[in-house]
């Protein structure tokens, strides 16, 4: 019988929580197999992950996931031109939801970076074509061999915020912004022993 050789993953899936939450561990194994670091062009996808970011703010991503599905069905799916909309009825409103981070600054930035969006995809055709036109269309492939390589904010990170702040977007700093790059597969991140490093995949 042919053995079953477990796959190597990065080691960040496997902190920050207790090693016997399996149910967590899955969420986040998932997180990184079928997301992290896969270029993503989706509209809804691109400003709900810039809306999520955000909300991490001060917080670590594993709760901001365990929250996602919450998160989208408070935010409608994060289709930009529906929380454009959201007036102070609709703030209250989510500021009641539990299930959520319950952040009166953040839920207002989220309404604000809608509104933002919608003005690139105006400009640009999509915020999808804005974003990519910032590493020329093609993911930034990685070689880093320890986590401590990875860094939390690079001079891309730093010009893409810079741009996002001048356009009116808040809750968009440097480090949150390259986290975003690498959540979106505008980098890849994932560590040279990974499986799921784009040179070790078939």
């Amino acid at each position: 019988m042919q053995k079953i050789v477990p796959l190597s993953r990065c080691e960040w899936i496997y902190q920050g929580y207790n090693a016997k939450d399996f149910a967590t561990q899955r969420l986040y194994q998932n997180y990184h197999d079928l997301e992290w670091g896969v270029p993503q062009h989706d509209e809804k996808r691109l400003f709900e992950q810039l809306t999520l970011e955000g909300m991490q703010a001060g917080l670590s991503w594993i709760t901001i996931l365990k929250k996602r599905e919450a998160f989208r069905e408070a935010f409608e799916g994060f289709d930009p031109a529906i929380v454009a909309r959201y007036d102070e009825a609709k703030v209250a409103k989510l500021m009641t939801n539990a299930k959520i981070i319950r952040n009166r600054a953040k839920i207002e930035s989220a309404i604000n970076n809608a509104k933002r969006f919608l003005q690139i995809q105006d400009e640009f055709g999509s915020f999808d074509s804005f974003i990519w036109s910032f590493v020329g269309g093609k993911p930034l492939i990685n070689h880093f061999a320890t986590l401590s390589e990875i860094p939390t904010r690079t001079e891309l990170s730093d010009r893409v915020a810079k741009d996002l702040k001048k356009r009116g977007f808040s809750f968009v700093g440097s480090v949150g912004i390259y986290a975003f790059m690498q959540s979106v597969g505008l980098v890849c991140d994932h560590l040279i022993s990974c499986a799921f490093h784009s040179e070790n995949k078939e």
